[in-house]
């Protein structure tokens, strides 16, 4: 049996990178499996784990077929490498982190497909927004305001509120990866 597509969306803010990076240290590996993105964006830049790379060099890649899962956001492009394939034949569970505006199109492309929507408290996103300094002011009130924006319905999709301490959001997460991992 293969795997499932494990999609994790939500605004910016929500605290992804934190449940991913809990959940990566509690799972077990050989079920399940958390690929590294491909970013134009500097490895420096105070986020995630992934693989840094230029413009010009990710619309290669992407031209040469090695993305399973692609697309531009915030003014960088961002890509799931297509080593999911294999992951998702040998029965593994791949966890990825994408825009909302991919779901769509990984549900045509996989058979099995479950997605967490993670979202928290309008004034947690502000703060955690302002923490991290990435954004400008009105780049943050952007992201306010776009958290909404999209609403994500579906078959296999668990809502996941970050609203408590770090260990409860990845208690909460992971219990959601177990669930769509189940069905």
């Amino acid at each position: 049996m293969s795997g499932v597509l494990i999609l994790v969306v939500g605004p910016s803010g929500v605290g992804k990178d934190t449940l991913l990076d809990g959940a990566k240290h509690t799972l077990d590996r050989a079920r399940f499996a958390f690929p590294k993105r491909v970013i134009t964006r500097s490895e420096s830049a105070g986020c995630e784990d992934h693989e840094s790379t230029t413009p010009a060099a990710f619309a290669r890649q992407q031209a040469e077929g090695a993305f399973a899962l692609s697309w531009s956001a915030h003014g960088h492009s961002y890509g799931v490498p297509k080593a999911i394939h294999d992951e998702l034949t040998a029965g593994r569970h791949v966890v990825v982190n994408v825009s909302r505006a991919v779901i769509d199109e990984a549900r045509q492309r996989f058979s099995r497909v479950g997605v967490v929507s993670i979202s928290a408290p309008r004034e947690s996103l502000k703060a955690r927004l302002e923490e991290r300094g990435r954004e400008s002011r009105q780049d943050v009130a952007n992201r306010l305001d776009r958290a909404n924006a999209v609403t994500v319905t579906g078959d296999n999709v668990i809502d996941v509120v970050n609203d408590g301490s770090v260990e409860q959001g990845i208690a909460r997460f992971t219990a959601a990866l177990e669930t769509l991992a189940a069905d």
